[in-house]
């Protein structure tokens, strides 16, 4: 995820503009200046496609892609994300999420999720953790929403 210019969690993306032949190329532009060149090592395609969410904003749809990383790729794009076009104005740096819960029941992923997250971005967080290209072992989450209050337990643990 990224910290974003307004002070909200979110992930790369935008609008799609007129050069841009597909979602997917518009996608890939947007990765490329948001995360920087390190984004052009691998693309996101069609298949990577999980959800639409209509925005709040008139005929705003809001696609979500998720993606899977090797650990080379993640780091690169980590070490050259200062580097990208849109950092310091849309982005303010990359921000990895803590996809465990700590043994007082509070910390990790539940204190995480009390931030303030950009239109769907927490939804679909909890999306990709539970059915996003993860290992088997890291996608088994129990949710439950009481007012304002997130209870989030991931079970497992990568091997």
């Amino acid at each position: 995820m990224q910290m974003r210019f307004d002070g909200r969690l979110g992930f790369p993306g935008g609008f799609v503009d007129t050069q841009d032949r597909s979602l997917e190329d518009g996608l890939n532009r947007e990765l490329r200046e948001e995360l920087g060149e390190a984004a052009a090592a691998f693309r996101v395609e069609r298949t990577d496609y999980r959800s639409s969410h209509v925005g709040s904003g008139p005929r705003v749809v809001a696609h979500f892609y998720a993606k899977r990383l090797t650990l080379e790729e993640l780091l690169a794009v980590e070490a050259g994300a200062t580097r990208a076009k849109d950092h310091g104005l849309e982005v303010l740096g990359l921000v990895r999420v803590p996809l465990y819960t700590l043994r007082d029941g509070v910390g990790g992923l539940p204190t995480f999720l009390e931030n303030s997250f950009i239109g769907s971005a927490r939804e679909q967080l909890l999306e990709a953790a539970l059915h996003g290209p993860m290992k088997t072992e890291m996608r088994t989450l129990v949710l439950g929403r009481e007012g304002r209050t997130w209870e989030c337990f991931l079970i497992g643990s990568e091997r």
